[in-house]
């Protein structure tokens, strides 16, 4: 197995990780392309209440995933998890392209999001134990262009093949098996050079893995119920509740949102498209901004931001470049909001806890995930999705800014004293 200091004088960790992140951008909007041909055509027995679903119960299974999967990579190792996550994501995705009805594409869809909730936090995880200090915020967000690249090629690809929608999850299963034997052979493990040596040893992790000293072997959930953790888990958990409700609110049903307000379907995959390039620009200008202003001032000011924007959206617009150019903008600060929640956690939390607190975020962030596609789909079912939806996600914005004054300055300083209050 590569070691960690070999890897240093290689881009592989970095591209192997951006990769891992460009499967879980497919997972992101996949469903959101294929639904509106589902519900139309009546396969499989689909209906509105079958997408939604679908769509919730798949979101279940990545929520479980980041909440008790992907805390296992702060004890066994980042490597071996990204490994496992990607080869069971892939052999799933590609079973649900053969689901005979409802039941067992939502099955499916709920065992690959077991994988694929572990697999994000896990990566991100990696990266911000590899990169240098001070770069939290452009190592998360960079290794999250590929989240949104993924749903940008998924997007394009939904344009060229829909409405075979079997061949989206044959294309995005077997990516992932591709990409299988590269993770095995060049992605080497970050964990034993950042835990602790054994007893009667000293610890002393190397710069590029955690920069740190501390040495406590076990970790868990229970540590973010220590002080002065409490309040910074609730501030960030509410704000990535609120993140992904958006993210994937608007990913899920955004085509059906477009399509309810008047729009021709075809503009809805393509409005989806330039949601998620908008998002891959808002990723690269807010890691720039966060490492030199300050993460909190950023995402407080990307999530007051997102709200204004989708509230925006509520008012039809007829001329199609303001359209493009309102949806592109809205993608800049709405994807990118939830991962400067990211980046502020790998900055909050000490090394020994960052798989556990990204996992929490992740997962708690699930539950929004849920929440977003199952609320957007009562709306779509009900008839009343346009404008109502834009209205529900501007107000998640609003509380997003509201949960993120909570969280302080100065926890890191505290954390330091940990060990000696143990």
């Amino acid at each position: 197995m590569p070691t960690m200091s070999s890897a240093r004088r290689s881009q592989w960790p970095v591209w192997l990780c951006w990769l891992a992140m460009v499967l879980d951008g497919f997972d992101l909007v996949v469903l959101g392309t294929v639904i509106p041909t589902l519900i139309k055509t009546g396969e499989l027995g689909f209906d509105a209440v079958g997408a939604t679903f679908a769509a919730t119960i798949s979101l279940v299974g990545v929520g479980l995933g980041a909440l008790f999967i992907a805390p296992l990579s702060d004890k066994f190792g980042r490597r071996k998890l990204l490994i496992a996550c990607v080869a069971g994501f892939s052999l799933f995705t590609v079973g649900i392209a053969f689901a005979p009805n409802v039941a067992v594409f939502s099955i499916l869809r709920l065992l690959a999001g077991l994988g694929l909730g572990a697999c994000l936090p896990a990566a991100l995880a990696y990266m911000n134990d590899y990169a240098p200090a001070g770069s939290a915020g452009k190592s998360t967000t960079r290794t999250m262009t590929g989240y949104h690249v993924g749903a940008v090629a998924t997007a394009l690809l939904a344009i060229l093949i829909v409405p075979n929608w079997r061949l989206m999850f044959i294309i995005g299963g077997v990516a992932g098996l591709v990409l299988l034997p590269f993770l095995w052979a060049k992605l080497p493990e970050s964990l034993p050079e950042a835990a602790p040596a054994k007893v009667g040893g000293s610890a002393t992790a190397p710069a590029a893995v955690g920069r740190s000293t501390e040495t406590a072997p076990k970790t868990g959930f229970r540590d973010l119920l220590q002080k002065p953790y409490p309040v910074v888990a609730v501030g960030i958990g509410i704000a990535s509740f609120m993140g992904l409700l958006l993210v994937y609110g608007l990913n899920t049903w955004l085509p059906q949102l477009m399509a309810a307000a008047g729009y021709p379907v075809s503009t809805g995959l393509t409005l989806l498209l330039v949601l998620n390039l908008g998002a891959v620009a808002g990723l690269f200008l807010a890691g720039v901004l966060a490492d030199k202003h300050g993460t909190k001032k950023i995402v407080l000011l990307w999530f007051g931001l997102s709200a204004v924007f989708l509230a925006i959206l509520s008012v039809k617009i007829q001329n199609e470049f303001l359209l493009n150019a309102a949806v592109f903008v809205t993608g800049i600060f709405v994807f990118s909001s939830q991962v400067l929640v990211y980046a502020w956690v790998s900055q909050l939390f000490p090394a020994r806890l960052r798989g556990t607190a990204l996992g929490f975020a992740a997962g708690v962030g699930r539950l929004g995930a849920i929440v977003g596609p199952a609320v957007t789909g009562t709306l779509v079912a009900a008839n009343i999705a346009y404008p109502a939806g834009f209205y529900v996600f501007a107000a998640a914005g609003v509380l997003a800014v509201a949960a993120l004054f909570l969280v302080p300055h100065e926890v890191k300083t505290v954390e330091a004293n940990v060990p000696a209050e143990r």
